[in-house]
C-alpha cells in the first residue's frame, strides 16, 4: 500500500510541519488533518465568532476533501476539538445548520468531541478533522 501526502492544498492555510491530507489506495483511508475556521492566507474571513470558526472549518475539510477526490458523503468519522465547555452550545447549533446542507438525509458519520485547554494559536476555539474512505474501484 502506498501513501499520498497533499503537503499544499489551495484555500488552505498550514499551522506546522503536516500535510492537511492523506490517503492511501482505493477502498482505504483518507485522512484530513484538524482544519480551522481560518481562509489561505490564516485569517478568519467572517468574524472568529464560535459560529464562523465551525463553518469556516467544515468548510475547509470540505476543501480538503475535495482535494484527494472525495466529499462528505466518504466521511466515515469527525474529530472535534473545542475550546473550553462554552464552546459547545454554539459548535452544536451550527453544526446543526451546517450538516442540514452537507447531509440532508439527516444521517451524520460519528463525531468524536474533546474540550481542550487550547489549540495550537490562541485565537482558535474550533478545530475539525476527518477520516474519509474513498470508494473501491468497481
Amino acid at each position: 500500500m502506498s501513501v499520498t501526502y497533499h503537503p499544499v492544498v489551495e484555500g488552505l492555510a498550514k499551522f506546522g510541519q503536516y500535510s492537511p491530507v492523506s490517503e492511501a489506495g482505493a477502498g482505504e483511508l483518507v485522512v484530513v488533518a484538524g482544519q480551522f475556521g481560518t481562509d489561505e492566507t490564516a485569517e478568519f474571513p467572517h468574524t472568529d465568532s464560535a459560529e464562523d470558526q465551525v463553518r469556516g472549518a467544515f468548510a475547509n475539510v470540505g476543501r480538503a476533501l475535495a482535494a484527494a477526490g472525495l466529499g462528505f458523503e466518504h466521511v466515515v468519522k469527525f474529530q472535534t476539538f473545542l475550546v473550553g465547555r462554552e464552546t459547545i452550545p454554539p459548535f452544536m447549533e451550527t453544526r446543526r445548520e451546517v450538516f442540514a446542507d452537507i447531509y440532508p438525509d439527516g444521517v451524520y458519520p460519528p463525531n468524536t468531541l474533546l474540550v481542550v485547554a487550547g489549540l495550537v494559536e490562541e485565537r482558535f476555539v474550533v478545530e475539525i478533522e476527518a477520516l474519509a474512505i474513498r470508494p473501491a474501484q468497481a
